[in-house]
């Protein structure tokens, strides 16, 4: 999962005044360290909120400036001067929303929650400014008259769309209604993912005694003792849960009944009852959404996301989703009939049910392919699979070099930082690395920027990855899943998309791309995690550094289709509840959210027991908050990926040549020009969709006759 700023403001020297008060402030100044990256070790919670009051006013101030100059609009004296405000709110937006979600504590998230009402305030004013827009939208209706590069022409035509989704063409009365809802929706997504953070850290999982365990590792029941330790329940054992639905431990547990109070817990959190409940959250958030759609001409919340998406609309959606769920449904059936069949082989006496399926999953594969993870993860360990996988792989098409410096400060001690340089030897940016799971840390995976890419501010990025690995005993090794080490290629592919960025303006930097667009380029980069050259270079046993022998490898490979029915039918189940919510009007929400999910997975003929959605309405943070009406973007750039993947395959597979096209045409471009226009530049046609029903083993699977799934309701 892509994390974003709540108000894009550029990257910009501040003013030389600032008020006596806020001198020793270290967020007023930019940064003098190499490449202006955070001095982590200087700011203090205590210096954040004082620097958002004063970046608010000084981008007000701005924005006035621009809106009342007696002269007649100018790219320049507009636009331009647009894309340099906001300088300190920017640096501090950056770097406190990174924080909250990496290391976030009580005081930060009492600064969230009085942040987050005021900075949706602070960008209604300015996108509710009259006079602002006016010149903006003189530009626009004269842009081909201005003698603009398309970059700058693209700017402007950007600039007018945000505003006018932001409401600027309202009524006062409407502007208004707008304001409030924006604020209290601001705060309502807040809470939302505070409660999921607060709930996933008090609902671990605690165990008392070693013989349940059994099916872990040693490693990680003597991690599961230290977190025992560590919450004050000495002699026992503790499991935290992570985000999503599913949890690690399923696949080895052998205890039935651990596993299913395991999943039980997983599945509750947020919808029984107490201070982290988010049923009510989610019913007011979800009118509230509605609400502000309809204020802006559209049906339903999904209608206005989808129209500034490559999607571009709910039936597009809906009918992508009809035409993919079915398939995926019948090959979860197949996978659990495999897998009951198993059950009965051993007189398990029981129906197959969520809680069992990773189990029996492992057991199913190791039949099948002679091997299980357990198997894997000894060639799998984390410097291995960074240096001479993720790295290597990025060395080998785009000839940069990585390497680890331990100089400049860190907001957690686990957190790493490397130098990236370009195939000239020039420094391209700084990468942070922070991999292990914590308490503070929200859950999932996700790319993020302390400093954007600008040739207009001559800057250079400083991106993060954050994994929620978790992390082992002192002294053992960190041994990773397949899943998440694709997951660390993933994510690199996010950095990589920032770390190439060769744009003018801040606001096309990067990541700064439209929603369903943006996790393609690291859903592409996945592909190197099986690239057979680079497997090869980074599968090696952490104790003997012998590669993984050849069987095991080519076993590894022919496994990759494996069990992905049940991987679509979660995903696809959680993608059709994000858009059963977001297609409500106004006058269509429902009382009951758990009654509404069932309702919503049923008509979508995605409620099979076995196979739960990888987030609950009461967890599901992408749906409310920033992927909000956008989850299917997963899967849907997931087509992108893999026609590029037969691209690279048709082409000559990985080399310098193919990485620097695809460096050159796509992620350099960031989000300067048409997403489609942009893809279709680098593969030479558009997106087809028989590599990803190939991709996935669906391209043989046929949907079934009778419970074909219905567009999600609304």
């Amino acid at each position: 999962m892509l994390l974003l700023s709540i108000v894009h403001a550029a990257e910009t020297s501040p003013s030389d005044s600032q008020p006596t008060a806020l001198t020793g402030n270290p967020l007023l100044q930019e940064s003098s360290l190499v490449l202006h990256y955070p001095l982590f070790d200087k700011i203090k919670d205590s210096d954040y909120e004082p620097a958002f009051a004063k970046g608010m006013t000084d981008q007000l101030k701005e924005a006035e400036t621009i809106s009342s100059n007696p002269r007649p609009p100018t790219f320049e004296n507009t636009v331009i001067a647009l894309e340099r405000s906001g300088a300190l709110l920017g640096r501090v937006n950056q770097i406190f929303f990174n924080l909250a979600s990496a290391n976030t504590n009580p005081a930060l998230q009492k600064v969230e929650n009085d942040m987050a009402p005021k900075l949706a305030a602070h960008a209604d004013a300015i996108h509710l400014n009259a006079p602002l827009f006016h010149r903006i939208e003189t530009l626009y209706e004269n842009r081909e008259k201005l003698g603009l590069d398309p970059q700058s022409k693209w700017l402007i035509e950007r600039y007018y769309k945000d505003f006018v989704r932001a409401g600027a063409k309202l009524s006062d009365a409407d502007k208004a209604k707008l304001k409030a809802v924006n604020t209290e929706s601001a705060a309502l997504e807040t809470k939302f993912a505070q409660n999921v953070l607060k709930e996933k850290n008090a609902d671990s999982v605690v165990v008392e005694g070693r013989s349940e365990l059994e099916g872990l590792s040693p490693n990680e029941i003597d991690a599961a003792s230290v977190a025992a330790k560590e919450d004050k329940k000495e002699g026992k054992f503790v499991l935290p849960l992570q985000n999503t639905t599913g949890q690690p431990e399923l696949a080895e547990l052998k205890n039935r009944a651990l596993r299913e109070r395991i999943m039980k817990m997983s599945l509750a959190r947020g919808s029984h009852g107490g201070e982290w409940d988010n049923r009510s959250v989610v019913l007011r958030l979800v009118k509230l959404r509605a609400d502000h759609a309809n204020l802006l001409g559209f049906a339903n919340y999904a209608a206005f996301k989808l129209d500034d998406e490559t999607a571009h609309d709910v039936g597009t959606i809906n009918k992508w989703l009809a035409d993919l769920t079915p398939a995926g449904v019948a090959n979860a059936r197949r996978e659990a009939s495999d897998m009951q069949k198993l059950i009965d082989q051993e007189q398990g006496g029981f129906q197959l049910a969520s809680w069992d399926w990773d189990s029996y999953a492992e057991k199913v594969r190791k039949a099948r392919y002679s091997f299980d993870e357990s198997q894997i993860k000894p060639y799998f360990e984390l410097n291995h699979v960074l240096f001479d996988g993720v790295f290597y792989a990025a060395h080998e098409l785009y000839g940069i070099t990585v390497k680890e410096r331990h100089d400049l400060p860190v907001y957690q001690a686990d957190v790493r930082v490397f130098d990236v340089f370009d195939a000239d030897g020039k420094q391209l940016a700084i990468f942070i690395g922070d991999y292990y799971a914590r308490p503070s840390k929200r859950g999932g995976a996700w790319m993020s920027e302390y400093v954007s890419q600008s040739d207009l501010l001559n800057m250079k990025p400083v991106v993060a990855n954050h994994l929620n690995i978790p992390k082992p005993e002192a002294g053992q090794p960190t041994l990773l899943t397949f899943d998440e080490v694709t997951t660390a290629f993933h994510e690199f592919g996010h950095g990589l998309h920032g770390m190439f960025s060769n744009v003018k303006y801040p606001r096309f930097s990067g990541t700064n791309v439209l929603q369903d667009f943006v996790e393609y380029p690291s859903q592409a980069n996945e592909m190197w995690a099986s690239w057979p050259e680079v497997l090869k270079h980074y599968a090696k046993h952490y104790k003997t550094g012998e590669a993984m022998p050849q069987e095991l490898f080519d076993k590894v490979l022919e496994a990759q289709k494996f069990n992905q029915g049940f991987n679509m039918t979660e995903y696809m189940a959680a993608t059709l509840l994000d858009q059963a919510w977001h297609q409500l009007s106004p006058t269509e929400i429902p009382n009951d959210v758990l009654k509404f999910e069932a309702d919503a997975l049923h008509k979508a003929g995605v409620d099979f027991a076995p196979v739960p959605p990888r987030y609950r309405t009461t967890y599901f943070s992408h749906a409310f908050g920033e992927y909000s009406a956008g989850y299917y973007s997963y899967v849907w750039s997931e087509e992108l990926a893999a026609d590029t993947v037969e691209w690279f395959k048709a082409n000559g597979g990985m080399n310098r040549k193919n990485g620097q096209r695809f460096r050159d045409t796509l992620l350099s471009r960031g989000g300067s020009e048409d997403a489609m226009k942009i893809f279709r530049d680098f593969s030479g046609h558009g997106p087809e969709l028989e590599p990803l029903l190939k991709r996935r083993g669906l391209n043989e699977i046929s949907a079934p006759s009778t419970g074909e799934a219905e567009p999600p309701s609304g």
